[in-house]
């Protein structure tokens, strides 16, 4: 069982990594950068919290705690990158320390403690935190794309009006097995 967890785990990180790449190539570098409101954070500050936070998580994830002493959460949301350049390579910094790790785990290492914040948890519980965090960050990331791309948006999923062509092809799949 340890194992097919593993094996979901990455597909489904892999999965949420690539809905928030597929939302970047439908913006123009502007909207990479648009805030609703000073209060809100625009898809730009998102990717620099989540990259911060996988860094901070996954760095030295069996030595140290998850929260290094050297990250400036609050900084985080400064909604400071000055490029899609930058933007991508603050994302793809985030994404490969993070699977990395993920992908060097054993099933061994589930029941491992690591700390997080000075909170004593089990690799798994690590895991199913992100798996839960990252993916609330990255439909955040595809809501704002949908908004600002309006009728232009290409669905990342079943499109309006399509489940029943979906859903065909699915039983299709399933009876040619």
């Amino acid at each position: 069982m340890a194992k097919n967890y593993l094996e979901s785990v990455k597909q489904q990180l892999e999965y949420y990594k690539a809905l928030g790449e597929k939302t970047f190539a439908q913006l123009s570098d502007e909207q990479l950068f648009w805030q609703y409101d000073p209060q809100s954070n625009s898809i730009a500050t998102i990717v620099k919290h989540l990259s911060g936070n996988m860094i901070s998580r996954w760095t030295d994830f069996f030595t140290a705690d998850g929260e290094k002493e050297n990250r400036n959460r609050e900084s985080e949301f400064d909604n400071d990158l000055q490029s899609r350049t930058a933007l991508l390579r603050c994302w793809d910094a985030g994404w490969k320390c993070f699977l990395e790790v993920i992908y060097d785990l054993k099933e061994a290492d589930l029941t491992r403690e690591i700390l997080i914040r000075h909170e004593a948890l089990s690799v798994t519980e690590a895991v199913n935190r992100q798996l839960a965090h990252y993916p609330y960050h990255i439909g955040q990331i595809v809501f704002i794309g949908k908004m600002l791309c309006s009728e232009s948006w290409t669905s990342l999923s079943i499109p309006r009006g399509g489940s029943d062509a979906f859903n065909q092809i699915k039983e299709d799949q399933h009876k040619s097995k």
